[in-house]
């Protein structure tokens, strides 16, 4: 990131799971940066602003805040640049236009990789991966892997990770499952060779998600209660992902009595969450049905 060193990463400040304090810390920030002469750091600062607003679908707000920027961009500063690219496409997909948001993809992603900005190339690559159809999402993939998988850029090597786990989903959607799979235990071997807790329990759920897709109940089932299990022993947040699993395992194995708290905890926790309120509606409505409640 081109920033000046005194002034502080604000990278290093994101918090992913609480946009809405992230946003807070950001703004914190923007005196000093707007009085530091740097342009690039102001920019790139309040793209991650509109992105923490996107986070939390105030989605006008994301793209006023940069409309703000826009004309402060110069051909140069080619971080900030990109950047705000990304931050566009990112508003514009997230609100329900990924056709509209694949320029601004694209575009950022030959500005970085013409300027051997890896990290930011990637994402970009990562981004139009998310926007195209599976069918066109795996080119993307292939070129993303391999740039993580070569670059001497540690930082963007760390969208290996993500990368796997992307592309995984990807084949599952092609009802390609064994190359899924091999995805997700490529992705949970990566997030334990660097120490990822978090990253290593959502490659543990991937994996089991798919034994279940294939029915391989009995696995599926057994990774979901180890996953139940190290909640409850680590005083992590309970995850209503894990518990519509073990309800839906439970389910196929016709125990439906055990089944139905975890379908009631799973909607109690995922009910809350807007994405799924605006998206995946009749699947809240399903678990509320499973779990007893009227």
């Amino acid at each position: 990131m081109e920033v000046t060193r005194d002034l502080p990463d604000f990278d290093a400040l994101w918090d992913y799971n609480d946009p809405a304090a992230t946003e807070v810390k950001f703004r914190e920030l923007l005196p000093a940066a707007q009085t530091s002469n740097d342009l690039s750091y102001v920019i790139q600062l309040m793209t991650q602003i509109a992105r923490a607003q996107g986070l939390q679908r105030k989605f006008d707000e994301a793209h006023a805040t940069l409309d703000s920027v826009q004309g402060m961009i110069k051909e140069e500063l080619v971080v900030a640049n990109v950047r705000y690219l990304l931050e566009r496409g990112r508003a514009t997909n997230s609100s329900g236009d990924p056709e509209k948001a694949k320029p601004y993809f694209f575009d950022a992603y030959e500005i970085a990789s013409a300027n051997n900005e890896d990290y930011y190339a990637i994402d970009a690559i990562h981004m139009l991966q998310i926007v195209d159809p599976p069918e066109e999402q795996l080119k993307w993939a292939g070129l993303a892997l391999e740039m993580a998988e070569k670059t001497a850029d540690e930082r963007a090597r760390k969208w290996l990770g993500p990368l796997y786990n992307n592309t995984g989903w990807t084949y599952f959607d092609l009802k390609q499952y064994d190359k899924a799979l091999e995805l997700f235990e490529k992705s949970l071997a990566y997030r334990q060779s660097i120490n990822d807790e978090k990253g290593t329990f959502i490659a543990k759920w991937t994996i089991a998600r798919t034994y279940r897709e294939v029915s391989r109940i009995d696995e599926a089932l057994a990774l979901q209660q180890a996953l139940e299990q190290e909640i409850d022993e680590k005083g992590l947040d309970p995850d209503g992902y894990v518990y519509e699993e073990i309800g839906e395992c439970l389910l196929i194995l016709q125990r439906m009595n055990e089944a139905r708290p975890y379908f009631a905890k799973a909607y109690n926790l995922l009910s809350q969450d807007p994405w799924l309120q605006a998206n995946e509606q009749a699947r809240l409505d399903r678990l509320k049905r499973l779990g007893g409640a009227e």
